[in-house]
C-alpha cells in the first residue's frame, strides 16, 4: 500500500493540478500532472468516482490497484510532481496486472520517470 506521506491532500492542490497540469489519457484512466518546481517527493491523488460504479467494493479495488502500481514504480518517478489518477469505467473490467502495466506505460509516456 502506498504510504500516506505520498498522498496529495487538499482541495486547492487537486484544483491546481486540474487547471495548470498536463493530461495524459490511458485506456483505463487519465493522468494529470503538475510540476511543482521543487525537489520534494512527488505526491499522488486517486479519484474513482461514483459515476464509475455505485459499488464501493469495485471502486476501492480499482483505487488499491492504482496505488499499488504507483508504489511499485515509486523509485523510478521523478521528484517535484503532483500527480492525479482519474479512473475510467473500463478500469473495473481490468485485472490488477493489466492496471499495473498501464500505469507503468503511462508514467513512461508522460515522462515522469527518471530512467
Amino acid at each position: 500500500m502506498l504510504a500516506g506521506k505520498y498522498g496529495l491532500k487538499g482541495y486547492k492542490n487537486f484544483k491546481r493540478v486540474e487547471k495548470e497540469g498536463k493530461i495524459f489519457q490511458s485506456n483505463s484512466f487519465g493522468v494529470s500532472f503538475f510540476k511543482r518546481g521543487d525537489k520534494e517527493t512527488s505526491l499522488f491523488g486517486f479519484i474513482v468516482s461514483n459515476k464509475i460504479s455505485p459499488d464501493s467494493t469495485l471502486r476501492n479495488r480499482a483505487k488499491r490497484a492504482l496505488k499499488e502500481a504507483v508504489r511499485l514504480n515509486l523509485a523510478r518517478i521523478r521528484p517535484g510532481f503532483d500527480v492525479i489518477f482519474l479512473a475510467k469505467q473500463k478500469i473495473l473490467r481490468q485485472s490488477t496486472e493489466v492496471i499495473m502495466r498501464e500505469v507503468k506505460e503511462a508514467l513512461n509516456k508522460a515522462d515522469l520517470v527518471k530512467y
